[in-house]
């Protein structure tokens, strides 16, 4: 409601410009019914209502973090239109939003290591899991540790959520469709001044020689106290020796003649392993305490390819949903990291489809989580370790297809100064650079799931990118998530929410 002061409106009325400006002030009392009739002011209104009716709840029992590897906010805005694109009636896509992007808390994550302006995915998860920034290449550990020296790295081990969480009787849990013994998860359980330590057989001799035990060995061989109740993703080679070939014929890594997952099921109790789909469902969540799944010798496969796959796996919906089915059983609550670490990997590969693909399937999984747990208790967080160099551009009309070519407004072919047309996704640099002429893309079918799309700087693989990513949570503690923050801040975040007793605030 507008309020007018009429005694001072009659000492101007001399003044026709100001007499003017209280006509126009008072008429914009009343919206005009075209406008609040729009569906964009209806809907947009609603969702304000609903955030202005959001409480800052207490404490969180549990946590749930989701990780979307390579995840920028251009990959976000692709994949949410990619989504809307597919169901039907959805008018183009753009309207749409990922299950995790209607969270009611929002922030924005700087993402540089104290080493690099563009991080990696070790440097990156470090902050997270331990509240310190690193450099790139070495997992959980301080910076003035020296990257693939085991000595430097003695005395340097920082504490993780997850030792945090289970040193407070809490149950924990790693999902991931990369290795879990790959960058991102590892940062959660290992210490290590290599990322690339994943099997024995990685150590060089001075690491042999100090003592530093590869990322599969610490995963496994912690304490049952310490030890996590359940850890999935890929990665079979780093725990089996490398005289066995696995059930898909793949040869291990290990040369101390251990099989890792023999020691999960002999030394923790109720412990089952499982290596492909048919001994997931198997598992009775009811009578397992500690379940580790190995589901492809290196990296599980993409959600675009994993149908295809011979043995077949788990999607990342399902392995969120059996792990909260083991994890919730803890009276005490849990924490449960999930990655999707095959978006970084087609992007690396200059593939928008099956990283698109993917960042839809973690958008599945965060909403199944939403579905299983009980948003009283229960913090719900979903961000990327970094971003990628991965480009939104051209002018094309709204419901273009975000994997086609692009189509002016007038529903023409958008031609570029060379004559050719040109798709609405692009690469800054990556393995689809264009040297010397440029492919005319007229006759190529750009949304097939194999097209890679084409790139400025010619390089072997795609490269990270140093802008902001974003942070999405719901739940207890969510509302701590505002503004522009540090990527360690995360941690804190989780912390407190938690009161895993890392810090007094």
């Amino acid at each position: 409601m507008i309020v007018i002061n009429m005694k001072n409106i009659a000492a101007l009325a001399s003044c026709s410009l100001v007499t003017m400006t209280v006509t126009m002030a008072a008429n914009a009392a009343v919206l005009p019914s075209n406008q609040t009739n729009s569906q964009w002011f209806k809907s947009s209104a609603l969702n304000f209502t609903e955030k202005t009716q959001q409480e800052n709840k207490g404490k969180a029992k549990n946590v749930i973090l989701f990780v979307g590897d390579g995840m920028g906010v251009s990959t976000l805005t692709a994949a949410r239109i990619f989504q809307g694109q597919q169901v039907q009636g959805n008018e183009g896509g753009e309207e749409n939003f990922l299950s995790f992007e209607q969270f009611a808390h929002t922030a924005l994550v700087k993402t540089y290591n104290t080493n690099q302006q563009t991080p990696d995915s070790a440097g990156t998860m470090t902050a997270i899991a331990t509240g310190v920034k690193s450099k790139a290449g070495v997992l959980s550990v301080s910076d003035t540790s020296l990257r693939a020296n085991c000595l430097s790295s003695k005395g340097n081990e920082l504490i993780t959520l997850v030792d945090l969480a289970n040193a407070k009787g809490l149950s924990t849990g790693v999902v991931s469709t990369a290795r879990i013994t790959h960058a991102t998860p590892a940062a959660t359980y290992s210490n290590t001044p290599e990322r690339n330590w994943e099997a024995d057989s990685n150590l060089p001799a001075e690491a042999v020689a100090n003592e530093c035990k590869d990322i599969a060995y610490q995963l496994v061989m912690r304490d049952e106290a310490n030890a996590l109740s359940v850890a999935l993703g890929g990665g079979r080679r780093n725990f089996i020796p490398d005289t066995v070939t696995d059930e898909e014929n793949k040869k291990g890594r290990r040369s101390d003649g251990v099989n890792l997952t023999k020691n999960w099921t002999d030394n923790l109790s109720n412990a089952a392993y499982v290596w492909d789909k048919t001994g997931f469902d198997a598992i009775d969540t009811a009578s397992t305490d500690h379940l580790l799944g190995l589901f492809n010798s290196s990296h599980m496969e993409y959600e675009a390819d994993r149908q295809d796959d011979t043995a077949g796996e788990p999607s990342l919906t399902q392995m969120t949903t059996k792990s909260i089915d083991i994890l919730k059983k803890n009276e005490q609550g849990y924490l449960l990291i999930v990655e999707s670490g095959r978006i970084d990997h087609a992007h690396h590969a200059g593939n928008a489809h099956r990283a698109l693909m993917d960042t839809v399937e973690l958008s599945n999984a965060v909403q199944a989580a939403v579905n299983s747990t009980d948003p009283d208790d229960t913090l719900i967080m979903v961000t990327a370790d970094h971003s990628h160099v991965f480009t939104i551009a051209g002018y094309p009309k709204r419901g273009n297809p975000i994997l086609g070519l692009v189509h002016n407004v007038d529903g023409n072919v958008a031609i570029a100064d060379d004559g050719k047309p040109y798709t609405t996704l692009g690469y800054t640099n990556g393995p689809g650079a264009v040297i010397g002429q440029r492919d005319d893309l007229t006759s190529v079918d750009t949304q097939e799931k194999g097209f890679m799309q084409q790139a400025l700087v010619p390089m072997g693989s795609e490269t990270h990118a140093g802008e902001d990513i974003s942070l999405h949570a719901t739940g207890p503690g969510s509302h701590l998530v505002q503004g522009v923050i540090e990527q360690n801040v995360i941690f804190h975040i989780i912390n407190q929410a938690q009161s895993l007793g890392g810090t007094k605030y």
